[in-house]
């Protein structure tokens, strides 16, 4: 290793600056040169050494601070490495989130398509249903007319009774076919409340009559409130709610009454069916209004229905937003109620004749009918109903056959117009027919028959001041509404 002391050394020319020595030749300018840079390098190199050690560690080796320098090195070239190996593996979680996404929204998109198929099907159900139920409902229709006209008539006891089973028969089949169709509407939401004014005693009088006979049928007294509160609801869907909680009351009840009623309300009029049957456990008051489940009473001796009435009767009274409240003590008897709110009227109500004045039957005797109908049985099993109740009856399938048949009673004309709606296409419907009708006979009265449960047909009909019916048809309901339109 070379020398870097910058201490003399004997024998060199540098020792002795200025000193002549007469047996060398002096230096050549190039020398002087390379002499001058030699000494100013050994200055600088001595320098660097005295920096370098006084700059060292305490123990005095430099090398230290060579070592944590590499140390430091490897460590941020491990680093690295670990951090673009974590980057590689971010890459692929990113991959397989982007791709599970991507099949998350696929399987999104596929079941959005088939929520749409499944409500395409379900309204497809409700309209091939609708279609169905008025096609069944024209024959059933008819059936529920001959079977009420035959039981006018004076027939042996035996025969009375079969009469009376074909027409439950009839009514079971009606009301089945009733609650499919009804589940099936009110499930699409397609089923829209016709809401408007209307004594509530329209709806109440021609169910009580109607379930006088029922309770009777079974040993049962129907015990009837009348009230005429105005109220404001869709007649038609209330009447189902009224008449389910009455069939499950007559249904339940093997000993003493049931009681239908009103009791007036601050925020409404609320319209209550009880009975003394065997009540309802409180762990089953819910799950009655569920579908298909019916309450454990243990009594096998009476046929019990399929556990959709007070279902229905629940969705329907949520569509109306109409409170339901059910009271139930076990071993003595249920109460349910329906919170209708009050409604007004645009004109006065029209004050009934006293139901004691006349029979029934004798106030409907004479009475001119006119009936519009494309199904020629129903057209039958009309004329024998209301000739059985004394009505001079005219039927007919459409309104050119009308007019023949009418010809020679063009001065005479008819109080009352019975029509219904689909009539054969292409032509005017029902309601058509009856304006037409209506303008050259100011004074007819009009009761308009549908199977179709369209609010809209009832908010026309209500505005042109006819009654409406629904089919099938039911011969008291029939009864009481030719009241109400004669005395009118």
């Amino acid at each position: 290793m070379a020398c870097t002391s910058t201490r003399p050394s004997p024998g060199w020319l540098l020792d002795t600056p200025g000193r002549q020595v007469e047996s060398e030749p002096a230096a050549t300018p190039r020398e002087s040169e390379l002499l001058a840079e030699n000494d100013r390098l050994r200055r600088i190199c001595n320098a660097l050494i005295e920096r370098v050690e006084s700059s060292g560690a305490a123990s005095g080796a430099p090398y230290t601070a060579f070592e944590h320098t590499v140390l430091l090195a490897e460590q941020v070239r491990e680093r690295t490495e670990t951090l673009h190996h974590t980057l590689d593996e971010l890459g692929q979680v990113n991959t397989q989130l982007r791709d599970e996404i991507s099949s998350r929204v696929n399987i999104e998109e596929r079941l959005r398509e088939a929520k749409q198929d499944a409500e395409a099907a379900n309204l497809s159900k409700t309209k091939f249903l609708a279609a169905v139920s008025h096609d069944l409902l024209q024959p059933l229709n008819a059936a529920r007319l001959f079977t009420s006209a035959l039981a006018d008539h004076e027939v042996p006891e035996a025969s009375r009774t079969l009469v009376g089973q074909i027409s439950r028969s009839l009514k079971d089949v009606e009301t089945l076919l009733g609650t499919l169709v009804d589940i099936s509407r009110l499930d699409a939401g397609v089923l829209k409340p016709d809401i408007a004014p209307f004594a509530a005693g329209e709806l109440l009088d021609a169910l009580a009559e109607e379930y006088h006979q029922v309770a009777a049928s079974q040993g049962l007294t129907l015990h009837y409130v009348p009230c005429n509160v105005v109220i404001d609801s869709d007649l038609q869907l209330l009447a189902r709610v009224v008449r389910n909680f009455l069939t499950n009351a007559i249904r339940y009840t093997r000993h003493g009454r049931v009681l239908l009623g009103c009791r007036r309300r601050p925020q409404g009029l609320e319209i209550i069916v009880g009975d003394t049957g065997p009540g309802i456990d409180a762990g089953q008051r819910e799950a009655i209004f569920q579908e298909f489940r019916r309450a454990d009473t243990r009594d096998e001796g009476r046929e019990r229905g399929l556990g959709l009435g007070l279902a229905i009767v629940d969705r329907i009274a949520t569509m109306l937003s109409h409170p339901l409240t059910l009271h139930s003590v076990p071993g003595h008897g249920s109460s349910f109620s329906v919170l209708v709110p009050y409604g007004q009227l645009a004109a006065e109500p029209v004050t009934r004749a006293p139901s004691g004045t006349l029979p029934v039957d004798e106030r409907l005797a004479g009475i001119r009918v006119w009936v519009i109908d494309n199904d020629p049985t129903i057209l039958d099993g009309m004329q024998a109903l209301l000739g059985g109740w004394g009505c001079q009856v005219v039927t007919a399938v459409s309104l050119d056959a009308l007019s023949r048949a009418t010809e020679d009673q063009d001065a005479i004309g008819a109080d009352l117009l019975i029509v219904d709606y689909h009539l054969d296409q292409p032509g005017p419907n029902g309601l058509s027919v009856a304006q037409k009708l209506c303008e050259t006979w100011p004074s007819l009265s009009v009761l308009l028959v549908t199977a179709n449960h369209d609010a809209a047909i009832t908010a026309r009909s209500r505005e042109l001041g006819y009654g409406c019916l629904l089919k099938p048809v039911k011969p008291l309901r029939l009864k009481m509404q030719l009241l109400n339109l004669l005395e009118r």
